[in-house]
Protein backbone atom coordinates (compact mmCIF):
# COMPACT_ATOMS: atom_id res chain seq x y z
CA UNK A 1 0.00 0.00 0.00
CA UNK A 2 1.46 3.15 -1.14
CA UNK A 3 1.15 6.15 1.45
CA UNK A 4 1.78 8.83 -0.94
CA UNK A 5 4.90 10.99 -1.49
CA UNK A 6 9.80 23.07 -3.37
CA UNK A 7 13.84 24.70 -4.70
CA UNK A 8 12.82 27.98 -2.17
CA UNK A 9 14.60 30.25 -0.92
CA UNK A 10 16.37 29.70 2.65
CA UNK A 11 13.31 31.25 3.88
CA UNK A 12 10.69 28.60 4.57
CA UNK A 13 7.20 28.44 5.30
CA UNK A 14 7.75 27.82 8.67
CA UNK A 15 9.39 30.81 9.26
CA UNK A 16 5.88 32.43 7.85
CA UNK A 17 3.77 30.29 9.91
CA UNK A 18 5.60 31.28 13.16
CA UNK A 19 5.34 35.17 11.71
CA UNK A 20 1.49 34.52 11.36
CA UNK A 21 1.23 33.08 14.48
CA UNK A 22 2.67 35.92 16.61
CA UNK A 23 1.93 38.66 14.48
CA UNK A 24 -0.75 37.83 12.46
CA UNK A 25 0.49 38.55 8.81
CA UNK A 26 2.81 41.36 9.60
CA UNK A 27 2.67 44.65 10.99
CA UNK A 28 4.95 46.15 8.23
CA UNK A 29 7.61 46.96 10.84
CA UNK A 30 8.42 43.06 11.25
CA UNK A 31 8.11 43.28 15.02
CA UNK A 32 4.99 41.34 16.99
CA UNK A 33 2.96 42.33 20.51
CA UNK A 34 3.36 39.42 22.83
CA UNK A 35 0.46 37.32 23.17
CA UNK A 36 -1.82 37.51 26.20
CA UNK A 37 -0.85 36.12 29.17
CA UNK A 38 -2.02 32.20 29.01
CA UNK A 39 -5.42 30.87 30.37
CA UNK A 40 -3.81 29.04 33.20
CA UNK A 41 -1.63 30.13 36.09
CA UNK A 42 1.35 28.64 37.59
CA UNK A 43 3.56 29.09 34.52
CA UNK A 44 7.52 30.03 35.99
CA UNK A 45 8.92 31.49 33.12
CA UNK A 46 8.76 34.91 32.08
CA UNK A 47 9.25 34.96 28.91
CA UNK A 48 6.82 34.50 25.93
CA UNK A 49 6.76 30.59 24.56
CA UNK A 50 6.57 29.45 20.67
CA UNK A 51 5.73 25.99 19.51
CA UNK A 52 5.97 25.08 16.11
CA UNK A 53 5.14 21.68 15.14
CA UNK A 54 2.56 18.84 13.86
CA UNK A 55 -0.47 18.21 16.23
CA UNK A 56 0.24 14.74 17.42
CA UNK A 57 -3.06 14.60 19.72
CA UNK A 58 -5.65 16.43 21.57
CA UNK A 59 -7.48 17.18 25.13
CA UNK A 60 -5.78 20.44 24.94
CA UNK A 61 -3.32 20.42 22.32
CA UNK A 62 -0.35 18.43 21.90
CA UNK A 63 3.06 19.61 19.91
CA UNK A 64 6.69 19.06 19.93
CA UNK A 65 5.32 16.60 23.29
CA UNK A 66 3.99 19.02 25.22
CA UNK A 67 0.46 19.54 25.86
CA UNK A 68 -0.27 23.05 25.66
CA UNK A 69 -3.76 23.92 28.06
CA UNK A 70 -6.55 25.68 26.29
CA UNK A 71 -9.78 27.07 27.50
CA UNK A 72 -12.41 29.75 26.64
CA UNK A 73 -9.58 32.73 25.85
CA UNK A 74 -7.39 30.78 23.69
CA UNK A 75 -7.58 32.22 20.09
CA UNK A 76 -7.96 29.72 17.33
CA UNK A 77 -7.27 30.76 13.92
CA UNK A 78 -6.83 28.78 10.68
CA UNK A 79 -5.35 30.58 7.59
CA UNK A 80 -6.14 34.01 9.19
CA UNK A 81 -9.72 33.46 9.88
CA UNK A 82 -11.14 32.85 13.18
CA UNK A 83 -12.00 28.85 14.34
CA UNK A 84 -12.20 26.73 17.49
CA UNK A 85 -10.36 23.39 18.73
CA UNK A 86 -12.70 21.49 17.02
CA UNK A 87 -11.66 22.71 13.31
CA UNK A 88 -7.73 21.48 13.83
CA UNK A 89 -6.66 17.77 13.17
CA UNK A 90 -3.90 16.03 13.72
CA UNK A 91 -1.23 16.34 11.50
CA UNK A 92 -2.20 20.35 10.93
CA UNK A 93 1.08 22.05 11.28
CA UNK A 94 0.61 24.97 13.51
CA UNK A 95 2.44 27.54 16.09
CA UNK A 96 1.33 28.25 19.34
CA UNK A 97 2.01 30.65 21.42
CA UNK A 98 1.75 30.70 25.29
CA UNK A 99 3.50 29.67 28.22
CA UNK A 100 5.60 27.14 29.37
CA UNK A 101 7.21 26.18 33.01
CA UNK A 102 10.68 24.88 33.72
CA UNK A 103 10.00 21.32 33.45
CA UNK A 104 8.66 21.86 30.36
CA UNK A 105 5.44 20.81 31.53
CA UNK A 106 2.39 23.31 32.97
CA UNK A 107 1.81 24.52 29.27
CA UNK A 108 -0.62 26.94 28.43
CA UNK A 109 -1.63 28.50 24.96
CA UNK A 110 -3.05 31.78 24.22
CA UNK A 111 -3.60 31.25 20.79
CA UNK A 112 -3.04 28.35 17.80
CA UNK A 113 -2.66 29.15 14.67
CA UNK A 114 -2.09 26.82 11.33
CA UNK A 115 -1.88 28.00 7.62
CA UNK A 116 -1.49 25.89 4.86
CA UNK A 117 1.89 26.22 2.39
CA UNK A 118 -0.18 25.45 -0.55
CA UNK A 119 -3.53 24.67 -1.62
CA UNK A 120 -4.95 23.51 -5.07
CA UNK A 121 -5.32 20.56 -7.60
CA UNK A 122 -2.73 18.00 -7.93
CA UNK A 123 -0.70 18.20 -11.52
CA UNK A 124 1.04 14.69 -11.15
CA UNK A 125 1.45 12.26 -8.14
CA UNK A 126 4.08 9.52 -8.41
CA UNK A 127 2.79 6.36 -6.25
CA UNK A 128 6.27 4.98 -6.15
CA UNK A 129 8.16 7.76 -4.49
CA UNK A 130 4.72 9.38 -3.19
CA UNK A 131 5.13 13.00 -4.23
CA UNK A 132 2.80 15.03 -5.20
CA UNK A 133 3.02 18.44 -7.47
CA UNK A 134 0.51 20.80 -6.68
CA UNK A 135 1.11 24.82 -8.33
CA UNK A 136 4.43 23.41 -9.03
CA UNK A 137 5.96 22.67 -5.69
CA UNK A 138 6.88 19.05 -5.32
CA UNK A 139 5.33 17.53 -1.80
CA UNK A 140 7.08 14.95 0.18
CA UNK A 141 4.77 12.02 1.39
CA UNK A 142 5.92 10.28 4.45
CA UNK A 143 5.58 7.74 7.42
CA UNK A 144 4.20 10.50 9.13
CA UNK A 145 1.74 12.72 6.80
CA UNK A 146 -1.97 12.38 8.02
CA UNK A 147 -3.68 11.94 4.69
CA UNK A 148 -7.43 12.86 5.56
CA UNK A 149 -10.25 10.12 5.38
CA UNK A 150 -11.86 11.64 2.34
CA UNK A 151 -8.71 11.24 0.03
CA UNK A 152 -8.96 8.74 -2.54
CA UNK A 153 -5.76 7.07 -3.85
CA UNK A 154 -5.73 8.77 -7.14
CA UNK A 155 -5.35 12.32 -5.83
CA UNK A 156 -5.19 13.81 -9.69
CA UNK A 157 -8.97 13.06 -9.19
CA UNK A 158 -10.11 15.56 -6.64
CA UNK A 159 -10.82 19.30 -7.01
CA UNK A 160 -7.92 19.98 -4.81
CA UNK A 161 -5.73 19.54 -2.13
CA UNK A 162 -4.17 21.43 0.98
CA UNK A 163 -0.95 20.91 2.46
CA UNK A 164 0.50 21.48 5.77
CA UNK A 165 3.98 20.84 6.79
CA UNK A 166 7.47 22.20 6.66
CA UNK A 167 10.05 22.86 3.54
CA UNK A 168 13.07 21.44 3.62
CA UNK A 169 16.31 23.12 2.01
CA UNK A 170 15.93 21.20 -1.11
CA UNK A 171 12.67 23.43 -1.07
CA UNK A 172 10.27 20.21 -0.95
CA UNK A 173 7.44 20.30 1.34
CA UNK A 174 7.49 17.47 4.10
CA UNK A 175 3.99 16.79 4.41
CA UNK A 176 2.55 16.67 7.82
CA UNK A 177 -1.41 16.65 6.67
CA UNK A 178 -2.90 16.45 3.26
CA UNK A 179 -6.90 17.27 3.60
CA UNK A 180 -8.73 16.41 -0.36
CA UNK A 181 -11.30 19.15 -1.44
CA UNK A 182 -14.41 17.61 -2.99
CA UNK A 183 -16.88 19.27 -5.52
CA UNK A 184 -18.28 22.26 -2.86
CA UNK A 185 -14.51 23.72 -3.21
CA UNK A 186 -14.60 26.74 -3.65
CA UNK A 187 -11.62 27.03 -6.21
CA UNK A 188 -9.85 29.20 -4.03
CA UNK A 189 -5.83 28.57 -4.30
CA UNK A 190 -3.15 29.31 -2.48
CA UNK A 191 0.85 29.40 -2.21
CA UNK A 192 3.36 30.53 0.56
CA UNK A 193 6.98 31.09 -0.39
CA UNK A 194 9.64 33.58 -1.37
CA UNK A 195 9.16 36.17 -3.95
CA UNK A 196 11.72 35.47 -6.67
CA UNK A 197 11.93 37.49 -9.87
CA UNK A 198 9.84 39.74 -8.87
CA UNK A 199 8.51 42.20 -11.80
CA UNK A 200 6.20 44.91 -11.80
CA UNK A 201 3.51 42.18 -12.58
CA UNK A 202 4.75 38.84 -11.86
CA UNK A 203 6.86 37.04 -9.21
CA UNK A 204 7.51 32.96 -8.83
CA UNK A 205 7.52 30.61 -5.66
CA UNK A 206 9.70 28.26 -6.23
CA UNK A 207 9.77 28.12 -10.24
CA UNK A 208 5.82 28.95 -10.54
CA UNK A 209 4.29 32.21 -11.28
CA UNK A 210 2.52 34.53 -9.59
CA UNK A 211 0.23 37.28 -11.74
CA UNK A 212 -0.71 39.93 -9.22
CA UNK A 213 -1.26 42.82 -11.84
CA UNK A 214 -4.82 42.59 -10.78
CA UNK A 215 -4.17 41.86 -6.68
CA UNK A 216 -4.81 43.41 -3.54
CA UNK A 217 -0.85 44.25 -2.24
CA UNK A 218 -1.58 44.03 1.97
CA UNK A 219 0.76 44.73 4.57
CA UNK A 220 4.24 44.96 2.85
CA UNK A 221 6.63 47.21 4.67
CA UNK A 222 6.67 49.42 1.47
CA UNK A 223 2.52 49.82 1.09
CA UNK A 224 2.01 48.05 -2.34
CA UNK A 225 5.86 47.00 -3.36
CA UNK A 226 6.89 43.52 -3.31
CA UNK A 227 10.46 42.89 -3.07
CA UNK A 228 12.85 40.46 -3.79
CA UNK A 229 12.94 37.55 -1.33
CA UNK A 230 9.97 38.24 0.28
CA UNK A 231 7.89 36.12 2.16
CA UNK A 232 4.47 36.22 0.65
CA UNK A 233 0.79 34.52 0.32
CA UNK A 234 -0.76 34.60 -2.64
CA UNK A 235 -4.27 33.35 -3.57
CA UNK A 236 -6.79 33.45 -6.24
CA UNK A 237 -9.03 31.53 -7.97
CA UNK A 238 -7.60 31.53 -11.74
CA UNK A 239 -4.87 29.69 -13.30
CA UNK A 240 -3.90 31.11 -16.70
CA UNK A 241 -1.09 29.89 -18.98
CA UNK A 242 -0.12 27.82 -16.40
CA UNK A 243 0.58 31.21 -13.93
CA UNK A 244 -1.91 31.97 -10.42
CA UNK A 245 -3.59 35.33 -11.38
CA UNK A 246 -3.77 36.26 -7.64
CA UNK A 247 -6.86 38.45 -6.03
CA UNK A 248 -4.52 39.25 -2.98
CA UNK A 249 -0.79 39.13 -2.27
CA UNK A 250 0.01 39.13 1.66
CA UNK A 251 3.16 39.65 3.19
CA UNK A 252 3.52 37.10 5.78
CA UNK A 253 6.70 38.81 7.83
CA UNK A 254 10.14 37.52 7.96
CA UNK A 255 11.03 37.81 11.76
CA UNK A 256 9.12 38.02 15.18
CA UNK A 257 10.06 39.97 18.05
CA UNK A 258 11.65 37.91 20.96
CA UNK A 259 13.17 38.89 24.19
CA UNK A 260 16.39 37.46 26.05
CA UNK A 261 14.93 34.21 27.48
CA UNK A 262 12.02 33.60 25.36
CA UNK A 263 11.38 29.88 24.94
CA UNK A 264 10.56 28.08 21.71
CA UNK A 265 10.20 24.71 20.44
CA UNK A 266 10.19 24.21 16.55
CA UNK A 267 10.56 21.18 14.50
CA UNK A 268 12.22 21.84 11.24
CA UNK A 269 14.98 21.38 8.52
CA UNK A 270 18.12 22.69 9.02
CA UNK A 271 18.11 25.01 6.36
CA UNK A 272 21.74 26.60 6.42
CA UNK A 273 24.75 24.71 8.33
CA UNK A 274 28.29 25.91 9.17
CA UNK A 275 28.59 24.12 12.33
CA UNK A 276 27.42 22.08 14.95
CA UNK A 277 27.23 25.41 16.66
CA UNK A 278 25.96 27.53 13.88
CA UNK A 279 22.98 26.96 11.95
CA UNK A 280 19.56 27.40 10.85
CA UNK A 281 16.48 25.42 11.41
CA UNK A 282 14.20 26.32 9.06
CA UNK A 283 15.24 29.81 8.54
CA UNK A 284 16.28 30.72 12.31
CA UNK A 285 19.75 31.03 14.00
CA UNK A 286 20.52 28.44 16.37
CA UNK A 287 23.66 27.58 18.26
CA UNK A 288 24.59 24.94 20.52
CA UNK A 289 25.95 24.69 24.06
CA UNK A 290 28.26 22.57 25.83
CA UNK A 291 25.66 21.02 27.96
CA UNK A 292 22.89 20.48 25.01
CA UNK A 293 21.02 17.19 24.80
CA UNK A 294 20.97 15.26 22.06
CA UNK A 295 18.02 12.61 21.18
CA UNK A 296 18.01 10.31 18.37
CA UNK A 297 22.08 10.90 17.72
CA UNK A 298 25.14 13.65 18.54
CA UNK A 299 26.31 16.87 17.58
CA UNK A 300 27.96 14.90 14.90
CA UNK A 301 25.19 14.44 12.76
CA UNK A 302 24.39 17.41 12.50
CA UNK A 303 24.23 18.83 9.23
CA UNK A 304 21.98 20.66 6.23
CA UNK A 305 18.73 19.43 5.70
CA UNK A 306 18.67 17.30 8.26
CA UNK A 307 14.89 17.01 10.13
CA UNK A 308 15.01 18.20 14.13
CA UNK A 309 13.27 19.34 17.16
CA UNK A 310 15.02 22.08 18.81
CA UNK A 311 14.45 23.38 21.88
CA UNK A 312 16.04 26.37 23.98
CA UNK A 313 16.44 29.86 24.78
CA UNK A 314 16.94 33.59 22.89
CA UNK A 315 19.50 35.32 23.53
CA UNK A 316 19.89 39.06 22.98
CA UNK A 317 20.95 39.04 19.37
CA UNK A 318 18.04 36.54 19.08
CA UNK A 319 19.95 33.60 18.42
CA UNK A 320 18.29 30.08 19.76
CA UNK A 321 20.45 28.66 22.25
CA UNK A 322 19.50 25.00 22.16
CA UNK A 323 18.73 23.12 25.37
CA UNK A 324 17.94 19.90 23.43
CA UNK A 325 17.83 18.92 19.78
CA UNK A 326 16.22 15.44 18.95
CA UNK A 327 17.75 14.04 15.54
CA UNK A 328 14.43 12.61 13.77
CA UNK A 329 15.48 9.29 12.41
CA UNK A 330 14.37 7.09 9.89
CA UNK A 331 10.44 6.62 9.85
CA UNK A 332 10.59 3.44 7.44
CA UNK A 333 9.65 0.74 9.94
CA UNK A 334 5.39 -0.20 9.09
CA UNK A 335 3.53 -2.99 10.05
CA UNK A 336 -0.36 -3.45 9.27
CA UNK A 337 -2.68 -6.17 10.49
CA UNK A 338 -4.36 -7.15 13.97
CA UNK A 339 -2.94 -6.41 16.92
CA UNK A 340 -2.20 -9.57 19.63
CA UNK A 341 -2.97 -7.34 22.32
CA UNK A 342 -2.84 -3.65 23.61
CA UNK A 343 -2.19 -3.15 27.37
CA UNK A 344 -1.25 0.71 28.31
CA UNK A 345 1.16 2.61 26.01
CA UNK A 346 2.30 -1.01 24.51
CA UNK A 347 0.99 -2.69 21.47
CA UNK A 348 1.94 -6.49 20.35
CA UNK A 349 1.78 -7.00 16.46
CA UNK A 350 3.11 -10.00 14.64
CA UNK A 351 4.74 -10.65 17.71
CA UNK A 352 6.70 -6.88 17.28
CA UNK A 353 6.33 -5.09 20.69
CA UNK A 354 5.77 -1.52 19.57
CA UNK A 355 6.09 1.64 22.16
CA UNK A 356 3.17 4.53 21.87
CA UNK A 357 3.43 7.92 23.44
CA UNK A 358 0.79 9.93 25.01
CA UNK A 359 2.53 13.13 23.41
CA UNK A 360 4.89 11.94 20.40
CA UNK A 361 2.34 9.13 18.79
CA UNK A 362 -0.29 10.04 16.62
CA UNK A 363 -3.76 8.04 17.10
CA UNK A 364 -6.21 8.52 14.48
CA UNK A 365 -9.64 6.41 13.74
CA UNK A 366 -10.82 5.44 10.44
CA UNK A 367 -12.62 2.41 11.46
CA UNK A 368 -16.29 3.22 11.80
CA UNK A 369 -15.58 4.00 15.80
CA UNK A 370 -14.65 6.76 14.97
CA UNK A 371 -12.84 7.86 18.03
CA UNK A 372 -11.62 11.09 18.32
CA UNK A 373 -9.87 12.33 19.87
CA UNK A 374 -8.50 8.70 20.42
CA UNK A 375 -5.13 7.16 22.28
CA UNK A 376 -3.58 3.82 23.27
CA UNK A 377 -6.71 3.26 25.70
CA UNK A 378 -8.88 3.08 22.93
CA UNK A 379 -7.40 0.02 21.41
CA UNK A 380 -7.79 -3.57 21.92
CA UNK A 381 -6.54 -6.80 21.45
CA UNK A 382 -8.11 -7.81 17.42
CA UNK A 383 -8.26 -4.06 16.33
CA UNK A 384 -6.74 -3.76 12.89
CA UNK A 385 -4.57 -0.93 12.80
CA UNK A 386 -1.60 0.44 10.53
CA UNK A 387 1.67 1.41 12.39
CA UNK A 388 4.19 3.89 11.35
CA UNK A 389 7.18 4.71 12.83
CA UNK A 390 11.22 3.85 13.70
CA UNK A 391 13.50 1.68 15.03
CA UNK A 392 15.49 3.72 17.76
CA UNK A 393 17.19 1.98 19.45
CA UNK A 394 17.69 -1.26 16.94
CA UNK A 395 15.21 -3.71 18.24
CA UNK A 396 12.82 -1.14 19.70
CA UNK A 397 10.33 0.58 17.52
CA UNK A 398 8.45 3.50 18.70
CA UNK A 399 5.32 4.42 16.51
CA UNK A 400 4.66 7.77 15.31
CA UNK A 401 1.30 7.40 13.95
CA UNK A 402 -1.11 4.50 14.70
CA UNK A 403 -4.21 4.06 12.59
CA UNK A 404 -6.99 1.82 13.65
CA UNK A 405 -9.51 0.63 10.53
CA UNK A 406 -12.13 -1.61 9.95
CA UNK A 407 -10.83 -5.20 9.98
CA UNK A 408 -8.99 -6.50 6.95
CA UNK A 409 -7.05 -9.24 6.51
CA UNK A 410 -4.25 -7.82 4.67
CA UNK A 411 -0.72 -8.13 6.49
CA UNK A 412 1.81 -5.95 5.55
CA UNK A 413 5.65 -5.10 7.24
CA UNK A 414 8.18 -2.68 5.93
CA UNK A 415 11.89 -3.03 8.04
CA UNK A 416 15.13 -3.52 7.76
CA UNK A 417 16.33 -7.22 6.50
CA UNK A 418 18.43 -8.22 10.38
CA UNK A 419 22.00 -9.28 10.43
CA UNK A 420 21.90 -12.88 9.45
CA UNK A 421 18.64 -12.39 8.57
CA UNK A 422 18.89 -13.52 4.77
CA UNK A 423 18.42 -16.98 4.30
CA UNK A 424 16.70 -18.16 1.25
CA UNK A 425 13.79 -18.66 0.46
CA UNK A 426 13.80 -16.72 4.00
CA UNK A 427 14.08 -13.26 5.36
CA UNK A 428 14.08 -11.81 9.19
CA UNK A 429 12.54 -8.37 9.59
CA UNK A 430 11.80 -6.62 13.03
CA UNK A 431 12.48 -10.53 14.28
CA UNK A 432 9.66 -11.87 11.87
CA UNK A 433 10.15 -14.48 9.54
CA UNK A 434 9.25 -13.80 6.14
CA UNK A 435 8.37 -16.50 3.99
CA UNK A 436 8.78 -16.49 0.05
CA UNK A 437 7.46 -19.41 -2.15
CA UNK A 438 6.96 -19.76 -5.77
CA UNK A 439 3.90 -17.56 -5.67
CA UNK A 440 5.83 -14.97 -4.46
CA UNK A 441 5.94 -11.70 -6.73
CA UNK A 442 9.30 -9.40 -6.36
CA UNK A 443 9.32 -5.76 -6.95
CA UNK A 444 11.41 -2.83 -6.95
CA UNK A 445 11.14 0.55 -5.70
CA UNK A 446 14.69 1.88 -5.24
CA UNK A 447 14.53 4.32 -8.34
CA UNK A 448 11.89 6.56 -9.36
CA UNK A 449 9.52 3.98 -10.77
CA UNK A 450 8.70 0.40 -9.48
CA UNK A 451 10.02 -2.38 -11.65
CA UNK A 452 8.98 -5.96 -11.37
CA UNK A 453 12.20 -8.36 -10.49
CA UNK A 454 12.95 -11.85 -11.01
CA UNK A 455 13.50 -13.72 -7.96
CA UNK A 456 16.96 -14.26 -8.83
CA UNK A 457 17.52 -10.85 -9.00
CA UNK A 458 15.57 -10.19 -5.86
CA UNK A 459 17.66 -12.37 -3.91
CA UNK A 460 21.08 -11.12 -5.55
CA UNK A 461 19.87 -7.15 -4.30
CA UNK A 462 18.64 -7.85 -1.01
CA UNK A 463 21.22 -7.52 1.40
CA UNK A 464 21.39 -7.16 5.69
CA UNK A 465 20.26 -3.74 6.22
CA UNK A 466 18.06 -3.58 2.99
CA UNK A 467 14.70 -1.97 3.48
CA UNK A 468 12.11 -4.63 2.37
CA UNK A 469 8.22 -4.38 2.19
CA UNK A 470 6.34 -7.63 2.76
CA UNK A 471 3.12 -8.30 2.13
CA UNK A 472 0.73 -11.21 2.95
CA UNK A 473 -0.91 -13.87 5.30
CA UNK A 474 0.21 -14.23 9.48
CA UNK A 475 0.86 -17.74 9.78
CA UNK A 476 2.35 -17.52 12.85
CA UNK A 477 2.80 -15.71 15.98
CA UNK A 478 5.97 -14.63 13.91
CA UNK A 479 5.99 -15.75 10.55
CA UNK A 480 4.67 -13.93 7.51
CA UNK A 481 4.03 -16.03 4.08
CA UNK A 482 4.53 -13.10 1.40
CA UNK A 483 2.57 -13.13 -1.71
CA UNK A 484 4.80 -9.56 -2.17
CA UNK A 485 8.33 -8.64 -1.93
CA UNK A 486 9.49 -5.48 -2.61
CA UNK A 487 12.56 -3.61 -2.25
CA UNK A 488 12.24 0.00 -0.92
CA UNK A 489 14.64 3.02 -1.04
CA UNK A 490 16.15 4.06 2.26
Amino acid sequence: MNILSRNAAVLSAMVMLIAAGCGGGGSGGGGVTPPPPPPTGGITRTGVAVAVGPITGFGSVIVNGATYATDGNTMFMKDGEPATQDDFSVGEHVVITGSIDDNNSNAAAASVESNDIVEGPVSSQNTTTNQLVVLGQTVQISATTSVDDSCPADLTSVPAVEVYGTVDSNGVIDASRVECRDATWDGVMEINGSATNVTATTFEINGFVVDYSAAAVDDFPTPGVINENDPVEAKGDTLGGGALEADRVEYKGNRFDVNEGDHIEIEGFITRFASATDFDVSGIPVTTLTNTIYEGGTAADLGQNLKVEVEGEFDGNDVLNATKIEIKTSTAIRVTGTLDSAAGNTLTILGITVNTSATKTRFEDKSDADVDPMSAGDLNGMDYVEIRGQELPPGQITAMIVERDDADTRTELRGFVEVGGKAEPNLTVLGVTVVSNGATQYRDSRGSSETVMQPGDFWAAVQEGSLVDARGTETGMTTLTATELELQGD
